[in-house]
């Protein structure tokens, strides 16, 4: 059984908060819980959230797999970055955003967050990640095939690249609320 470990206390989350100077932006495999994670870190920080798959749904008037199947994943990727930019231009220190999995993966997009945010990896174990992304059958990239395989290959490949993120912080099975106190903890350490 996993006791639920509270936030940290409302002085260390007030110290970072003042001390925050840019936006935070989650970076990581789908299925790590930025979005979640993000929203709760948010709260605690007292900051707006924003999703940018939810937001890059809105600009196009479609689903992201439609915007793949019609246009293809160049086009996604470019229309992905243009949206985290404007987020994080607009965000200033007040704003937690969440990335879809495979925005940091590019090359401009990843040069832009580490420029203009900070940037955390919520990372997960395999079987974490395969068991939460099979829970939805909207990824483009999990479609078809075997999803394990193709999660633990495309852990194995992003790793190295998510890694560049100046903070790394494990998203485990249990309460959300480990996540988003260890991403305080590791704020605190950092700024």
């Amino acid at each position: 059984m996993t006791i639920a470990r509270r936030l940290p206390d409302d002085s260390l989350i007030r110290s970072v908060r003042d001390r925050l100077d840019r936006p935070l932006v989650l970076v990581g495999m789908m299925g790590a819980g930025k979005s979640t994670v993000g929203r709760k870190l948010a709260a605690a920080l007292e900051m707006d959230f924003t999703d940018a798959d939810d937001e890059i749904v809105e600009a196009a008037g479609m689903s992201i797999a439609e915007v793949f199947d019609r246009f293809g994943e160049e086009h996604f990727r470019d229309g992905e970055r243009r949206v985290i930019a404007r987020l994080m231009e607009n965000a200033g220190s007040g704003q937690v955003i969440a990335t879809g999995g495979g925005a940091f993966l590019q090359d401009e997009t990843r040069a832009l967050i580490l420029d203009m945010a900070i940037a955390i990896w919520l990372d997960a174990a395999i079987d974490t990640l395969v068991e939460r992304v099979s829970r939805n059958d909207r990824r483009p990239l999990l479609r078809t095939g075997d999803i394990p395989a193709k999660v633990t290959a495309m852990k194995e490949e992003r790793s190295p690249i998510y890694s560049k993120a100046p903070i790394h912080i494990q998203s485990d099975t249990g309460p959300h609320n480990v996540a988003v106190t260890r991403i305080i903890e590791a704020l605190d350490r950092w700024l």
